[in-house]
């Protein structure tokens, strides 16, 4: 009984460490969008030079990814998660210099330690949260929409007095906490008990191509988030000449979507199955899109920002479950390749916005991008849904 005691005390501090972490991994991720405008108008880039920043962020994040599965199939999460949040403060640190180079490399800096960190935090938390995995991997996913949220509104706050470098610097420091907090805790390789639900579904791996399936949703849909996120303060400065810096802020809501429909989503899942609610949830987000398409205010783009993030906030955690759910033990490695393949979706989603958008001359074209995989991810799901369910 006393292992089982500091077993479990363990685990309460860890997951409590992993949440605090995930919502300065949440400020770094999205960290882009909001600063777009600013790198653009720092070396007088056009859309498709300065959208190459989001593939070096997440070709970054796939090396990083790459090397985590191999890492944690081996040493477990301690080293990974840990060496991550000190690259995530340093390569955030780098995005104050004045060299386009040297920020570019800062960017790839912090996104192999996002792709450090991020496979590693999901898998714990799925792997300690029993039948109620989704649940877990949702809350914790939460906490990063809570950094996400606050970013662009941090960012909007540091502009007008000149204060974005000391901004970078606190980011700094924070990921530096964590990372020190990660290496001296007291972890534990306490993975998830069996359980019926495991049992039933464990068949469902051996369906064939359904692990094709599940690997292009985690591809798509991180393409489709990074997208639009990376994108959408953009648009706004372009389609409001006259709102000073209020551009920045439109992520915000984006990302409160997120936050909102993550904190949400548990409760979502009580009465839901989660095949459903992926459908759901996934329509709601075509409908944010389309009004994102279509608006021609701020207020009516805030709109849409919102309601394609509360469509989006509960697929990728659900993503997650499904991998754990079906593979169990195998997912550490196989969340290699699932991870791996979201990060280059991550790179080629806003990446492929920036070129749309340059070669049309139109940022609204470019945006079709998001739309397109939210239609998609829809056909997808329900091919994943009737080879599961028949």
């Amino acid at each position: 009984m006393p292992d089982a005691t500091v077993e479990e005390r363990r685990a309460r501090y860890l997951t409590t460490l992993l949440f605090v972490g995930f919502v300065v991994n949440g400020v770094v991720t999205v960290i882009l969008g909001p600063i777009l405008p600013i790198l653009r108008a720092r070396w007088a880039l056009n859309d498709s030079q300065v959208a190459w920043f989001f593939p070096t962020q997440f070709i970054g994040s796939w090396v990083g990814t790459v090397v985590s599965s191999w890492v944690i199939a081996r040493a477990g999460y301690r080293l990974p998660i840990g060496v991550g949040y000190a690259m995530l403060g340093l390569g955030v640190a780098g995005l104050a210099t004045t060299n386009q180079f040297a920020a570019l490399t800062a960017t790839a800096i912090f996104g192999i330690g996002y792709g450090l960190l991020t496979p590693g935090t999901n898998l714990y938390i799925a792997e300690t949260g029993g039948q109620r995995r989704a649940a877990a991997v949702s809350l914790v996913n939460f906490t990063w929409g809570i950094g996400a949220v606050a970013c662009p509104i941090l960012v909007s706050l540091a502009l007008p007095g000149h204060h974005l470098d000391v901004f970078l610097w606190m980011v700094t420091a924070a990921s530096s906490a964590i990372a020190l907090a990660v290496f001296f805790a007291p972890w534990n390789r306490r993975s998830e008990v069996s359980s019926p639900a495991v049992a039933r579904d464990h068949g469902a791996r051996k369906i064939p191509h359904v692990g094709i399936i599940l690997a292009a949703l985690f591809f798509i849909y991180v393409g489709t988030e990074t997208g639009t996120g990376g994108w959408v303060a953009e648009l706004a400065k372009r389609v409001a000449l006259d709102a000073g810096n209020r551009y920045t802020i439109l992520p915000t809501f984006f990302y409160t979507g997120l936050l909102v429909g993550r904190g949400l989503a548990p409760l979502m899942l009580r009465a839901v199955r989660e095949n459903n609610l992926v459908l759901l949830a996934l329509s709601l987000a075509g409908l944010g899109e389309i009004i994102i398409q279509r608006a021609h205010t701020l207020a009516v783009m805030e709109l849409g920002a919102t309601l394609a993030g509360l469509g989006l906030a509960s697929i990728y955690p659900i993503y997650i479950a499904w991998l754990s759910l079906w593979y169990r033990e195998r997912a550490r490695k196989l969340g290699g390749v699932m991870f791996s393949l979201a990060a280059l979706g991550g790179a080629f989603g806003p990446w492929m916005v920036g070129v749309i958008s340059k070669h049309t001359d139109s940022l609204r074209v470019g945006l079709l991008v998001p739309l397109v995989s939210v239609v998609t991810m829809l056909v997808l799901v329900a091919v994943l849904r009737r080879e599961i369910h028949p």
